[in-house]
């Protein structure tokens, strides 16, 4: 390898953590050109996950940056629902696998390089009246730098309340629910407020009232959009779920 080709592929293993996954772009930005990058691969530097994904050899993609990487291709994308609560220790059934719940604006499809290391189930969802690059209640888990994208526990609890009645067990997100006593109520009044979907609100109170939840007295009906006064009735694996106004 020349002198130069030494000198990047050092500098690229030394400014870069292992496991993370890097596109032809960001080893452009260290100076490798895409028939150095073949070169790369050739000698065993770097492996190819797909193409224009790399890993340096040797190493397994890590989730995090994995997040991190397809945040920066799938607009408002983020971890959220069930697996963001879990990940904030509430948590009921302890699958032995379970799925990553991911959501994001757009119809997409994940690469298969990442689901075939992280079983994955990707939503497209526009649950609330936000800016599609910058979700609501959505932050780097825990504020750490380099931390991927992930639901506040508020948000997190309505996206999985969105699901129940389509892939998500009713009797599970009750269960979620009483677990998660500590909400914040000002979070979800401000959420519920800019929610588009009728369902996700009154399943909210529903469930929060008849638990009784500190944050559900907390919460103002009269400024939520519950929808018209008819109940809501719907047809799932569960039975009949009817959500009263």
């Amino acid at each position: 390898m020349a002198t130069t080709g030494k000198r990047i592929l050092k500098q690229l293993y030394a400014q870069t953590v292992a496991g993370t996954p890097l596109t032809s772009a960001d080893l452009a930005a260290f100076g490798v050109s895409a028939d150095l990058a073949v070169h790369y691969v050739r000698s065993g530097w770097l492996h190819r996950l797909a193409r224009g994904v790399f890993v340096r050899t040797g190493e397994e993609p890590n989730l995090h940056a994995s997040l991190r990487l397809l945040e920066r291709t799938i607009p408002g994308f983020h971890v959220g629902g069930k697996t963001a609560l879990d990940w904030y220790g509430v948590r009921h059934y302890v699958a032995q696998q379970e799925q990553l719940h991911l959501y994001g604006a757009n119809a997409v499809k994940l690469p298969t390089w990442f689901t075939e290391r992280f079983p994955a189930e990707y939503h497209r969802k526009r649950l609330f009246t936000e800016p599609t690059e910058k979700p609501l209640h959505v932050a780097a888990l825990e504020g750490r730098e380099g931390a991927p994208l992930v639901s506040a526990p508020e948000r997190a609890m309505l996206e999985l309340l969105s699901e129940v009645g389509v892939r998500q067990p009713l009797q599970e997100a009750k269960e979620l629910m009483e677990s998660a006593y500590n909400l914040r109520a000002e979070v979800l009044q401000e959420l519920l407020k800019r929610c588009t979907n009728v369902k996700t609100v009154r399943l909210c109170l529903q469930l929060g009232r008849a638990s009784s939840l500190p944050w559900a007295q907390k919460l103002d009906a009269a400024e939520l959009p519950t929808g018209s006064a008819r109940p809501w009735v719907a047809r799932s694996s569960d039975g009949l779920l009817v959500l009263k106004p």
